[in-house]
């Protein structure tokens, strides 16, 4: 079994970010499990605390140490990647976790280019392995779909099985 850990870099209860993840968790082929994660509780990233339990860091970085990959959809703002999701990547750099952790990346907006090229040098200098052919954009930004909607819509709901599947098998061969 193949385990993916997936974050939203969203906290909106309406996010189409958070609503394609929960999607892809539904349609994960057989020999896939992703597990929807949450960055929502992470305090401002403060390295002087790097030393302090934090619970909801603790519990991410567990997470992500045992999945076999990493599934992330951001939305964009101001021409970058979200506040919550680069607080989260920062409290990950001086982990060992993320370091030659495969990564697939999600775009909702096809509009959001700016954030997908921050989030691709992001990760590419933590040491993520980002695998290009399993990164999608899904034109989801004024669909009005949830994550039902988006596991019914069968032209996206092919897309994201593809994806999840090209991801699987590379991180199968690792």
């Amino acid at each position: 079994m193949i385990h993916f850990l997936a974050l939203s870099g969203s906290l909106c209860k309406s996010s189409y970010n958070t609503a394609v993840l929960q999607a892809m968790a539904t349609l994960a082929p057989d020999g896939i499990a992703i597990q929807i994660g949450s960055i929502a509780e992470l305090p401002l990233f403060n390295p002087d605390l790097e030393d302090q339990p934090i619970p909801a860091l603790e519990l991410l970085r567990s997470q992500l140490q045992q999945a076999d990959g990493l599934i992330i959809a951001s939305p964009e703002y101001a021409h970058g990647v979200s506040g919550p999701l680069k607080n989260a990547l920062d409290w990950l750099v001086s982990g060992t976790e993320f370091p030659y952790k495969p990564v697939m990346l999600v775009n909702t907006s096809p509009r959001a280019s700016h954030a997908l090229a921050s989030l691709r040098e992001i990760i590419t200098t933590m040491s993520g392995q980002i695998v290009e052919p399993a990164c999608i954009t899904v034109p989801l930004l004024g669909s009005g779909l949830d994550a039902h909607g988006i596991v019914e819509n069968q032209a996206i709901a092919e897309v994201l099985v593809d994806a999840v599947k090209t991801f699987g098998e590379v991180c199968r061969e690792r």
